[in-house]
């Protein structure tokens, strides 16, 4: 009876040998540079020790209260999700279980405890600040066929993103980087046919969609879900609006609503009539 071996899931780190048993010449060579190196470094005093893990994991705690993932602490901290996970629970590999990481190497420890909810994002957020970069590069006439392609996504899901509630934080992360680098560029000069720019900005003015030029006094608004845009909204349905709210909310007439606003209940009659959504003839 002859027992499988599990094939290693990558060869470019020490983990194959270790735990994988692994004997590609690559990978053997490269396990003995590094046991070589951390000989030397201990004979010459340079290696350095491993640390308490306890910090490392307290902080992995903490992202997950901001919901950030072990996968995406890896992907942060350009490490396995297996070092990651390690710090929080026994993780069996090949047949082996290992204890919870009690050490780690300075490096390690560094690269994760880098990452805070400030400078990063977590595995899923919300796809407020995701929509709105992408409606402002179509508006500036960048067509979602061609913003797709940057960011490796298909045409249907850079659409799909757009009507998303929430976005994968990599993707935030991309469609930011996106808007940064193309938020001053003319789509024309970067390969977008004229007429193709031009339907971009005509559906995103159809669709009444913010522009760059209305972002970038309000950037750091723009991630904040709470944060409503007054594009395109004259004044008058301002008015109609927050008449309407007095009159259902604080139970006055039109002409009591216009003098707590300062105007003319004419003013109000003329923007009732204009924007009817927000018309009401009596307070509520």
């Amino acid at each position: 009876m002859t027992t499988a071996v599990r094939e290693a899931p990558h060869h470019n780190k020490l983990t194959c040998v270790k735990h994988y048993d692994c004997r590609l010449p690559d990978c053997v060579e490269r396990y003995r540079a590094y046991q070589r190196e951390r000989y030397h470094g201990r004979t010459a005093g340079t290696w350095q020790p491993l640390v308490d893990a306890e910090p490392v994991r307290q902080h992995i705690l903490k992202l997950q209260a901001a919901n950030f993932t072990p996968v995406r602490i890896g992907e942060l901290a350009d490490l396995p999700f297996e070092t990651v996970i390690g710090f929080l629970r026994a993780y069996g590999c090949n047949g082996y279980r290992k204890a919870r990481k009690r050490r780690c190497t300075s490096e390690v420890a560094a690269k994760i405890l880098a990452i805070t909810p400030a400078t990063a994002k977590p595995g899923i957020v919300d796809a407020a600040g995701t929509i709105r970069r992408l409606q402002a590069l179509v508006a500036a006439g960048w067509p979602m066929q061609d913003l797709g392609p940057r960011i490796s996504l298909s045409c249907r899901t850079v659409r799909a993103l757009i009507r998303q509630k929430r976005v994968y934080g990599r993707t935030a992360d991309a469609v930011a980087a996106l808007f940064d680098e193309l938020k001053n560029e003319k789509p024309e000069r970067h390969g977008v046919s004229r007429n193709s720019a031009s339907r971009a900005r005509t559906y995103g003015k159809r669709h009444n969609w913010a522009t760059v030029k209305y972002w970038a006094d309000r950037m750091d608004d723009i991630d904040d879900p709470h944060f409503e845009p007054m594009y395109g909204i004259t004044r008058r349905e301002l008015v109609a609006k927050d008449a309407n709210e007095l009159m259902r909310f604080s139970g006055l007439d039109r002409e009591a609503a216009a003098a707590r606003l300062g105007i003319s209940k004419a003013y109000i009659d003329h923007a009732f009539r204009d924007h009817p959504q927000y018309a009401i003839e009596v307070a509520a």
